[in-house]
């Protein structure tokens, strides 16, 4: 069965915060009928409200549940709602799995700190559990450029996590790590339920760090997408993103979700 297709609301953003409504209805304008939410805890009436009369459901979100003090750009931190909250906004929103979105770059480089990491994703399994609802994390590049006993930090995190624990794989950011991600995605099996479908031009030297201006809509960049999707055999999820487009952000999407229709009815076709 093909994925669904989703946006990480993200993406969207700036135009959704000044009307709601109106945002929502252009995505469902352009076909979403499911939709990854952001930033949920303490708006999910009014998201729910928004989806509902649209005809679309959030059924993955980001929330951090790994780190309680997020470092933002600015260099600032922010205090993360707590699981109590997280999970009851999941479950009023209607969302099937809570994916943290960032951990930072210093519990990457050794085995100890991924030890950490899982440590915590384990726990808030648990919790998740107890609400019907699932876990999962989703990486950028600093995840899987350290290498730890020969493995990206990210694939040894895969090995240390509960079964029920899943990943969200981002396309872009793997192959800017320098992974094959095609590889990858095989390796780690039935473990990535989601990808982020992000594309864009790949050169040395691309990082979250300083996030490239020139991403472009899926299948006119250089990460390999369709194969991903063709060898990823538990994929419930392709989720649109982008972290920065030059482009009118809707027509880029919508260029995104065209294409990204189009190479899974194709993959159905032929399989």
């Amino acid at each position: 069965m093909a994925p669904a297709i989703s946006l990480q609301l993200y993406t969207v953003n700036a135009a959704l915060e000044p009307d709601l409504d109106a945002g929502v209805a252009r995505l469902a304008a352009i076909g979403f009928d499911t939709v990854e939410a952001f930033a949920f805890v303490g708006r999910s009436a009014e998201l729910k409200s928004a989806f509902d009369a649209h005809g679309i459901t959030a059924t993955t979100g980001h929330a951090f549940l790994v780190q309680q003090e997020i470092p933002l750009p600015d260099g600032t931190t922010m205090t993360a709602p707590s699981h109590a909250d997280t999970f009851a906004a999941a479950k009023e929103l209607g969302l099937e799995i809570v994916i943290d979105p960032f951990v930072g770059p210093d519990e990457w480089t050794t085995r100890e700190g991924v030890e950490r990491v899982a440590a915590r994703l384990n726990a808030a399994a648990d919790e998740a559990a107890e609400h019907g609802l699932r876990v999962g994390y989703h990486n950028h590049d600093h995840e899987l450029r350290p290498q730890i006993d020969g493995k990206p930090a990210l694939q040894v995190l895969a090995e240390l996590l509960d079964p029920r624990v899943v990943l969200e794989l981002d396309l872009y950011w793997a192959s800017a790590a320098g992974v094959d991600v095609v590889a990858f995605v095989q390796e780690l099996g039935d473990r990535i339920v989601a990808v982020h479908v992000k594309d864009g031009p790949m050169r040395s030297g691309i990082s979250t760090a300083e996030i490239p201006h020139d991403q472009t809509p899926a299948g006119q960049g250089d990460v390999p997408i369709a194969e991903v999707l063709a060898a990823a055999p538990a994929l419930e999820y392709a989720v649109i993103e982008f972290d920065h487009s030059e482009l009118d952000v809707f027509d880029a999407v919508e260029q995104s979700y065209r294409w990204l229709a189009a190479t899974l009815d194709k993959e159905a076709v032929s399989a």
